[in-house]
């Protein structure tokens, strides 16, 4: 930490996450979380126990224990005498490492005894350990702090692998140029298309307009919502589209990683409306504004596995989750048979009813007509609307659009 300071190419904070085991390091990057823009690792054990817990959203990288380090391992290993440095046991560091560093040294290589494997500490510790029992090798050489102290508990002769200054300074540089990139990558300009296929449909002439318009302002206050949440912008480009504007990171954020449609959830749950979203990345707003287009006509024909987003050179970033294809539901006949009932006492096209005026059409309670409605609306026979709020005390109207349409196909 101290060394940081001095070595980092680039203006940078460091944060410390001390442990006492290597264990706990994925605990600690979690800890972390996105308050930090690299991780750097003391070593790889550490580094490789974060990378397989699968928490490392942010690069890293980590100080190399090999070529300077394992030198002066071996040199302090061949001033103790009661090791051979030719026959000796050494964890962590790969076998090529272990023989360049050999070669250096003029030694033969031929008896010294590798695990490139991390594990726990009482796994490698036991790897050592069993090489001195069968006289193989005269002592280990060790990249963890703990398996050194159990190896001088038990008896067995050990040297701790440490990172040399130079090491360390190299390491920083490395992790500062990756927060660095990292960092610029996630500022980079993302555009956002969301469009609504029920608002593309046209206008028949039994529909009314107001739904229409209702559905517009409820999906526009509903984005607007979600791209303050995530710092991002919204304008509406169309009669049935919208284009969010933000970065990389805050969109990211919100598709946890381009693994899921943003603003898609809550818009079904709270709307009953299906959209399709493509995401683009670029140098300008409108090569952005260009590969979201892309994206979306992707998204729409359905035809190509790539993902809905695209990044600035034109590919795609993340392949969508595969899921197997939703067998067509066909049409229950309850669903048909309440909404051909509603159809028959609609008057003058009006096709928007709540609980009381389909209950009165149907000659049931209020109670059993909302229940009704909202089987027609899981059978995709209607749209919920959002709640007629009024003055008077209660709880709001929930409004709900018939879509008598079905009833021709």
């Amino acid at each position: 930490m101290l060394m940081g300071h001095s070595a980092a190419p680039v203006p940078c904070r460091l944060v410390a996450a001390a442990y006492r085991d290597e264990q706990e390091a994925a605990d600690k990057v979690t800890r972390l979380g996105p308050g930090v823009d690299a991780c750097l690792f003391a070593s790889p054990v550490p580094f490789e126990l974060a990378r397989r817990a699968g928490v490392l959203t942010m690069p890293a990288t980590h100080v190399q224990l090999g070529g300077a380090a394992l030198v002066a391992a071996i040199a302090r290993a061949a001033l103790d005498d009661r090791i051979d440095p030719r026959r000796v046991s050494i964890d962590v560091v790969g076998r090529s490492e272990i023989d360049e560093a050999y070669v250096d040294l003029n030694l033969p290589s031929s008896e010294v005894h590798s695990r490139e494997d991390t594990g726990s500490v009482n796994t490698i510790a036991s790897f050592h350990e069993r090489l001195v029992r069968q006289g193989s090798t005269t002592g280990a050489l060790t990249c963890v702090q703990g398996v050194a102290d159990r190896l001088s508990a038990a008896g067995v002769p050990a040297v701790s692998i440490r990172p040399t200054a130079a090491a360390v300074r190299t390491a920083l540089h490395t992790a500062a140029l990756l927060g660095t990139r990292h960092r610029l990558e996630e500022s980079q300009l993302t555009v956002v298309l969301v469009e609504v296929p029920t608002l593309r449909e046209p206008i028949r002439r039994t529909s009314p307009r107001f739904w229409r318009d209702e559905l517009r302002l409820s999906l526009h206050r509903l984005l607007v919502q979600e791209a303050n949440r995530i710092n991002a912008s919204v304008w509406p480009i169309d009669d049935h589209g919208y284009l969010v504007v933000g970065t990389k990171g805050s969109i990211s954020a919100a598709t946890d990683g381009f693994r899921m449609l943003p603003f898609a959830a809550r818009i079904r749950d709270e709307l009953g409306l299906a959209v399709e979203v493509g995401i683009g990345m670029g140098r300008t707003a409108h090569e952005a504004e260009t590969h979201a287009r892309g994206a979306l006509a992707r998204t729409q024909g359905g035809k190509q596995a790539q993902g809905f987003a695209v990044d600035r050179e034109g590919r795609a970033l993340v392949p969508p989750p595969r899921t197997p294809p939703h067998p067509a539901v066909p049409l229950k006949p309850k669903g048909i048979e309440v909404l051909t009932r509603l159809a028959a006492k609609l008057e003058g096209g009006d096709t928007v009813v709540d609980a009381e005026s389909a209950g009165r059409m149907l000659s049931v309670t209020p109670r059993t007509a909302r229940r009704l409605l909202r089987t027609l609306v899981d059978e995709g026979l209607a749209w919920p609307l959002p709640p007629n709020r009024t003055p008077q005390p209660g709880r709001p109207r929930q409004l709900y659009r018939l879509i008598v349409e079905k009833l021709n196909r």
